[in-house]
């Protein structure tokens, strides 16, 4: 059987905790920074806190994205992912889809549930 030991896992995982300090709803999924940051854009939150790594709960390391009460619409359109990003280094490090996608006005807020990116042990 393959194994992974949690430290490579981990320093992976972590940076997400450690760099990325910006979260932000788009309109479609961003391949790049400015995609994320500009392009698709359509509201973001700088209330980000991830948690350090931690046992996933179907095998291998997770980090946690704690939920999102703070973010501002910037643009009008159906948000339908989003992505973290480090903006110190114009990284995206992260997308995916949302739960569902939603109609947004820009002036408005927005909310986001939290969420868990993790790295499956190997098969």
């Amino acid at each position: 059987m393959a194994t992974i030991n949690d430290r490579v896992f981990d320093n992976g995982l972590s940076i997400l905790d450690t760099e990325a300090n910006k979260i932000v709803i788009t309109s479609q999924e961003a391949t790049t920074y400015t995609e994320a940051n500009a392009t698709y854009a359509l509201g973001n939150s700088t209330s980000l806190s991830i948690a350090a790594p931690s046992d996933r709960g179907a095998g291998g390391r997770e980090v946690v994205v704690s939920a999102i009460t703070d973010g501002s619409v910037t643009g009008t359109g159906t948000a339908t992912h989003y992505a973290i990003i480090d903006t110190t280094n114009s990284r995206l490090l992260a997308t995916s889809t949302l739960t569902a996608s939603q109609a947004v006005t820009s002036g408005n807020t927005f909310t986001l549930s939290s969420v868990s990116i993790g790295i499956p042990d190997p098969a």
